[in-house]
């Protein structure tokens, strides 16, 4: 379920936040390019889903453009010709990562090249940033930002409510924007370069989901939650007369403008008691349509209604499906058939047993058929068929007694759209998944119409913790947040089944056993149950342990290297040890009650306190001595040489005074550990120790580091490859070692960011360059490296120095040029370009050159600086990519204009010397 959704992104966001930051740009941008010489390719390993969808967006003059948004993990772009979807803010940065939360999107009628979305995560002190309009003139390849002077709230309460961010269809350089905590609405007249609060919108909303909240996020007052165009009071390029605006406030919820915003009043008549989730408009058959629930939702509602209102007359008609006494939920999402449009359908919401409901009129809500009803309690009978065979994990591995049904409808369901080019399609969104059918006019024939994922593309999940196994079938084992965690044996395949025997909510922490990785041990959050199970067969099956007495969350667990114990350090506890598989606890003297963490011996016959290391110390395991293990907590090193059932506190200082840190042990020698984090007002950065914690020696040439991972050594290199989620070189990005810290290499790109990856990295031992990353919402993201065997290293650990920047020079020796154009739209297109050094010197800088046949033009360029002038142009390293070696290669990409035609170029010059075209 999606209960959790809340507490996952701010659990994993609270430990690294960075407040009161420098902000950076959303948009990729020349100046602060920093891939170096190798080029990365990042894919997701496939989940499918995982998160809330509360939006879906058919553009309404173009077939097949459609955009979904998430409430944490970014927008996407659907891709008629492969059914996925494309995402679309991957390039919002660590300093913004608020920007991942997207409160609305609107999509131009009248231009569909223009595309908008309202961006923010939270409106509390949460996210220390305000939010924000992007908008993109070229399908949300690119985006240019218009800073608001307030926060938005894609992860808060009443986010499935909408849109608040509205185009005027007859004059589409008019926007409204609805804003949250009592800003009220808010006007663009400059296509959303520009901002101004409409000062005479008369109410700016009361409606709180718990005013009595400290923590500002359920008391934060909703405020004005949709805006819709009465499309028909205008002509093109004259702005639209009437206007309707809906507030999050009961006795007032529905507003409008019939001159352009000049003036607003209260529509009279409205009802009462409720919220209008939605405002949706039939122009053909004048009738506005609300849904309407006693709560904001997406989590809560238990009474609801729908509402026609007649714009001719002013007529209110109440056309609930069924009497408001027989509701225990809200109704939220609602959409018309634009081809017929007396075709209505509508959800409820937060139904969340024994399943969601879709309901349909065809005679615009005079009367209605459900998607679901009962022939004789509890047996169900069903308008539709379900095939969930590519998200398979969506069953959750239940098996419930009826009504209840496995694979649910869905929950949450507040996005429902069908498209407005094709009667038969519709999408709707839920917490896990958008579900979609393609044969929806069955329902009125009285035959099935079948429901089906429409969601490959979309990834939306938390990441807490990641490992990549040694040996073994699991190529990645993954702690998620809502939806526990995966096995994945194939990363371009969805997992048959997440975690289970216990399904945890949120995992929060796993380990394996580094010389026997058959053996694996997870931790987790649960409402009630077990919060520790393990696996004896690299995670394919699970059984549960039994938790120690006062155990409330996950925590963190370590197990030994050969798998012969477990340390576990869960929330509400102190940290344990077990014997092998911990099905039974014992608490050890040494130590009060309720505190330390907890250890296991053998296979987990009995618990016992371990003495000499603080409750909600974060545990690790050594990768070579099954007797040791390490612990930190509030500035202090732990360890432990006899298995977890004491600790001595290291006399190493200067670490990060706070708990926002995450260290691991290299596999393969003993007492090897790195150690990243810390806060920007005291030590932060990456450190290094060799002798087991006792001492650790900070590198210089990273300035913040948060995450540390290992992976295969490069060829020639006698120490594994390290990864991190840094900034170096006053550069936020993921980079590469393969020279134990001396040097560094940023192996992802401006365009690719994925906002706050700061949980969790690890290489795979088994392939060099792969790395997996960690995000907080756009899912596992892994990245593969065109250089296969990598650069040199090994020998002594040295102590780093900042890697210079080359002086440029005119390149010489052979080169070959890749140009590949990976997504063409009407009149745009963005294109990658792989310039490889095929010689046998290497280049301290370069300059490429081209000319467009067909008079395209660049509108936004990344990883390099460039220059056009009629179909000429030209582009130069920038300082991070000017060294490219003999045999190694450097990318960048853009996205550009173009007319009638889009030929590829056929010549390039570095320089002033051609290369081949591959």
């Amino acid at each position: 379920m999606r209960r959790t959704r809340i507490l996952t992104a701010v659990l994993t966001l609270a430990a690294g936040l960075l407040a009161g930051s420098q902000l950076a740009l959303a948009a990729p941008s020349a100046a602060e390019v920093t891939l170096a010489a190798d080029t990365y390719t990042w894919k997701n390993a496939r989940i499918d889903g995982g998160g809330f969808v509360p939006g879906i967006v058919f553009n309404r003059t173009e077939k097949n453009l459609a955009y979904a948004r998430t409430d944490i993990g970014g927008a996407y772009r659907w891709q008629e010709s492969t059914k996925t979807w494309t995402p679309l803010t991957d390039s919002v940065g660590w300093d913004r990562w608020g920007h991942t939360g997207v409160v609305s999107l609107a999509s131009d009628s009248v231009d569909p090249n223009k595309v908008y979305a309202a961006v923010g995560t939270y409106t509390n002190s949460w996210d220390p940033g305000n939010g924000a309009v992007l908008r993109s003139g070229d399908r949300g390849a690119s985006w240019q930002r218009a800073d608001l002077p307030f926060k938005l709230g894609g992860n808060m309460p009443g986010r499935g409510m909408g849109e608040r961010l509205a185009v005027d269809p007859n004059r589409n350089s008019v926007l409204y924007l609805g804003a949250p905590s009592g800003k009220g609405l808010w006007r663009s007249t400059d296509s959303g370069a520009t901002w101004s609060q409409v000062a005479n919108f008369p109410n700016v909303g009361n409606y709180a989901q718990d005013p009595t909240d400290t923590s500002g996020y359920s008391s934060d007052n909703q405020g004005i939650v949709w805006v819709t165009f009465d499309e028909s009071t205008g002509t093109s390029g004259i702005a639209t007369r009437t206007i309707y605006v809906g507030v999050a406030d009961k006795d007032n919820a529905v507003y409008r403008s019939t001159d352009a915003g000049a003036t607003w009043s209260r529509v009279s008549g409205q009802p009462t008691g409720y919220l209008a989730h939605k405002g949706v408009l039939d122009a053909k058959n004048g009738y506005l349509y609300l849904p309407y629930s006693d709560k904001g939702g997406p989590y809560d509602g238990g009474k609801g209604q729908l509402w026609r209102y007649a714009t001719a007359t002013g007529t209110w008609t109440n056309i609930s499906p069924v009497a408001e006494a027989d509701t225990y939920y809200g109704f939220s999402g609602l959409t018309i058939d634009r081809q017929k449009p007396g075709t209505v359908m509508a959800t409820a919401y937060s139904s969340w047993w024994p399943d969601t409901q879709l309901f349909r009129s065809t005679d615009s809500g005079g009367t209605w058929t459900k998607a679901w009803d009962y022939t004789s309690y509890p047996t169900r009978a069903n308008r539709y068929t379900m095939d969930v065979s590519s998200s398979p994990w969506l069953t959750f591995g239940a098996n419930p007694s009826p009504p209840e049904q496995s694979p649910k409808l869905g929950w949450m369901t507040e996005a429902l759209e069908i498209d407005p080019f094709n009667s038969n399609r519709m999408m709707y969104g839920t917490g896990a998944t958008i579900y979609g059918t393609e044969n929806l006019t069955n329902w009125d024939s009285g035959s099935q119409f079948s429901i089906k994922p429409m969601v490959q593309g979309l990834e939306e999940t938390a990441v807490n913790d990641l490992a990549a196994p040694p040996s073994g079938g699991a190529v990645l084992l993954s702690a998620l947040g809502d939806i526990g965690g995966f096995r994945h044996t194939d990363l371009a395949k969805v997992p048959s089944m997440m975690f289970t025997s216990p399904n945890f909510t949120t995992t929060t922490s796993l380990d394996f056993a580094e010389t026997n990785p058959g053996i694996v041990a997870r931790v987790g959050d649960l409402d009630s149950g077990p919060h520790v199970a393990f696996s004896t067969d690299n995670g394919a099956n699970w059984f549960a342990g039994t938790d120690p007495s006062g155990v409330s969350g996950g925590g963190t667990i370590a197990a030994a290297s050969d798998g012969s114990r477990f340390v576990w350090s869960p929330a509400g506890t102190g940290v344990q040890y077990a014997t092998g598989f911990g099905t039974s606890w014992a608490a050890s003297s040494g130590i009060p009650a309720g505190t330390g963490v907890q250890y296991a011996t053998g296979f987990g016959t009995s618990w016992a306190a371990s003495s000499g290391i603080p409750a909600g110390a974060t545990v690790e395991s050594d990768r070579v001595d099954p007797k040791t293990f390490y612990g930190f907590k509030s500035g202090k090193f732990y360890a432990s040489s006899d298995g977890g059932a004491t600790f001595t506190a290291s006399a190493a200082t200067g670490l990060p005074a706070g708990d926002s840190v995450r260290f691991k042990a290299l596999p393969g020698t003993k007492g090897d550990i790195w150690l990243a984090g810390g806060a920007t007002d005291g030590a932060y950065g990456l450190w290094h120790s060799t002798d087991g914690g006792a001492t650790f020696t900070k590198l210089s040439n990273v300035e913040q580091a948060d995450t540390v991972g290992f992976g295969k050594a490069a060829t020639g290199a006698s120490y594994q490859t390290l990864y991190t989620s840094a900034k170096i070189a006053g550069v936020r990005g993921i980079f590469r070692s393969t020279d134990r810290g001396a040097s560094w290499t940023r192996i992802n790109d401006d365009a690719h960011q994925w906002g706050w990856t700061g949980s969790a990295i690890t290489g795979d031992p088994r392939v060099y360059g792969r790395v997996y990353v960690s995000t907080n919402g756009r899912g596992v993201v892994y990245g593969e490296s065109s250089d296969t065997s990598g650069g040199g290293g090994g020998g002594t650990d040295p102590t780093p120095t900042p890697t210079p920047t080359p002086t440029p020079t005119t390149p010489t020796g052979a080169c070959t040029v890749t140009y590949k154009v990976t997504s063409e739209w009407s009149g745009g297109f963005q294109a990658d370009v792989k310039l490889s050094n095929t010689g046998t010197t290497a280049w301290a800088g370069w300059s490429l050159g081209w000319s467009f046949p067909n008079g395209q033009t660049v509108s936004q360029l990344w990883n390099a600086e460039y220059t056009q002038s009629g179909a000429a142009v030209t582009a130069k390293n920038v300082n991070w990519n000017a060294n490219v070696t003999a045999g190694s290669s450097v990318s960048f990409g853009f996205t550009g204009n173009w007319s009638g035609t889009n030929g590829k170029p056929t010549a390039f010059k570095l320089g002033d010397q051609s290369c081949t075209v591959a």
